[in-house]
């Protein structure tokens, strides 16, 4: 019966199970403070005119805008949950397997009673694997849904935003995909977009609770 490499793999598991689900979750931007220089503009500042070609500075408005950070941070806990769940059951596993094999090294499990508790250890680290696969799964899923729906609501409110404005073209620049590398900066209607994209936001939500 090979055991050692059994509770190994058992361990090489558990210790695995500390990283496996949260990595799945990496937020594309960080909340950046009002004060920051990299943050978004004073719309104040905003000279553009009706036929006037602008931008956006993405990362800037999606850090920034409170529907995605309220849907990241009630998303993020749902995560932790499930990853501490795993790393709790993967710890149990672990140090069941550790006191089978110490049973087994002192001769006190028959042969019979060490086949079944070793197979039934396998098992357990069998339905684990799975279900991290499925949790991985179900988390990626619900991360698209929710970057679909911060992008659809952002989308909307920018077309019916330039009803108003009549600019010829709207672009987006972020820090990893620059487009705009040379641009008076009263072109940049980021923070304008975001007080509106957020006024809109806060009423709705609102008016949610109120119901």
């Amino acid at each position: 019966m090979k055991r050692t490499p059994l509770i190994l793999s058992i361990i090489a598991l558990a210790v695995a199970l500390c990283a496996a689900v949260m990595s799945v979750v990496k937020p594309d931007f960080k909340k950046k403070p009002a004060t920051e220089p990299s943050a978004v503009t004073d719309p104040g500042k905003i000279t553009a005119v009706a036929g006037d070609i602008v931008y956006v500075q993405l990362d800037s408005l999606i850090a920034n805008y409170d529907m995605y950070n309220d849907l990241m941070t009630a998303f993020q806990s749902k995560v932790q949950g499930i990853q501490d769940d795993l790393n709790k059951r993967g710890r149990r596993l672990e140090s069941d397997a550790k006191a089978f094999e110490s049973q087994v090294q002192k001769g006190l499990l028959t042969r019979s009673a060490a086949e079944e508790q070793q197979n039934k250890l396998v098992q357990r680290q069998q339905n684990l694997q799975n279900d991290m696969a499925k949790k991985d799964a179900e988390i990626q899923e619900e991360q698209a849904v929710l970057n679909n729906q911060v992008y659809y609501a952002v989308k909307e409110f920018i077309e019916k935003y330039n009803e108003e404005h009549q600019f010829s073209l709207i672009l987006t620049t972020s820090g990893v995909t620059n487009t705009v590398l040379n641009v008076n900066p009263g072109l940049d209607i980021t923070a304008d977009v975001l007080q509106g994209l957020n006024e809109d936001y806060i009423k709705n939500r609102n008016k949610k609770s109120e119901e």
